[in-house]
């Protein structure tokens, strides 16, 4: 068995892709439409990063662990150097994609989101994207196959949750295939799945989109009540809560009906 060149930190989530043939079906859900720039988050040795090279858009491969960064600026470098004729496509990044500043990466330009997403993280990175939701139209990658799962789940099913509604408000998300853990250096001990986010045409919400985010994660902190008891915070009027909407459970709601709410709600008279 081939030694891994760089060690898997447990602290950091990670797990090595080994197959070559997933790696290249990973990069391949990409459309490669709407945007000329792809950011993978977690590159680690450079699995997935060989076959987003061959891809015409620029590269920025973001990583936190500074010995796989270490590794990708030399021996990946060295040993890709026919997919990097043109040195300006391809950078390596030291930097959390959770706290840089996204727009500075590509000059407010749009570009897709692609990796082998530490599983740490991965409903972070989900959110961190709907938040610069204006700048990626696409989004793609490996799970835990759990948070794929939930990520794409439908209103009625038990894993439907504040990641569904809120990731299916922005983005049309798709649950692609699912991946064994042998094939990662370390095995996790559960499968991944990988998903495809692509985001809507309009992805504006008729309504305070930030009052929208605030009745989600409300509703759901108490999913097991109705949301008659579990919106008590937002102070609706008898009137209001009359209506049938709130005899019902999260889950049973969809990302229409939660718009629909909240503008019930935005327009509540006390």
């Amino acid at each position: 068995m081939k030694t891994q060149p760089v060690r898997a930190k447990k602290h950091l989530g990670q797990h090595f892709l080994n197959d070559l043939n997933i790696a290249e079906k990973i990069a391949k859900t990409l459309s490669l439409e709407g945007y000329e720039h792809i950011l993978e988050i977690g590159p680690g040795t450079g699995v997935l990063t060989q076959f987003l090279l061959q891809y015409p858009q620029s590269l920025k491969a973001l990583d936190v662990d500074a010995e796989s960064i270490a590794y990708l600026k030399t021996h990946f470098i060295l040993e890709h150097r026919e997919l990097l004729q043109d040195t300006s496509r391809f950078e390596v990044v030291e930097a959390d994609f959770l706290k840089v500043d996204l727009t500075k990466l590509f000059g407010k330009k749009q570009f897709a989101v692609c990796g082998n997403f530490p599983y740490n993280i991965s409903s972070q990175i989900v959110f961190r994207t709907i938040e610069n939701r204006q700048w990626i139209p696409e989004f793609s990658g490996m799970f835990q196959k759990e948070v794929a799962q939930r990520i794409c789940a439908q209103p009625g099913s038990k894993t439907y949750g504040i990641l569904s509604v809120l990731t299916q408000a922005y983005y049309q998300t798709t649950y692609l295939f699912t991946v064994p853990p042998n094939v990662f250096s370390p095995p996790p001990k559960v499968d991944s799945g990988v998903l495809q986010l692509q985001r809507k045409e309009d992805y504006h919400l008729d309504c305070d989109e930030k009052l929208f985010f605030r009745i989600v994660k409300a509703a759901f902190n108490l999913r097991r009540k109705t949301l008659r008891n579990s919106l008590k915070s937002f102070q609706l009027s008898d009137n209001l809560k009359k209506d049938a909407i709130f005899g019902q459970r999260p889950e049973q709601l969809s990302v229409a009906q939660f718009v629909s709410l909240t503008k019930s709600i935005e327009n509540d008279d006390i």
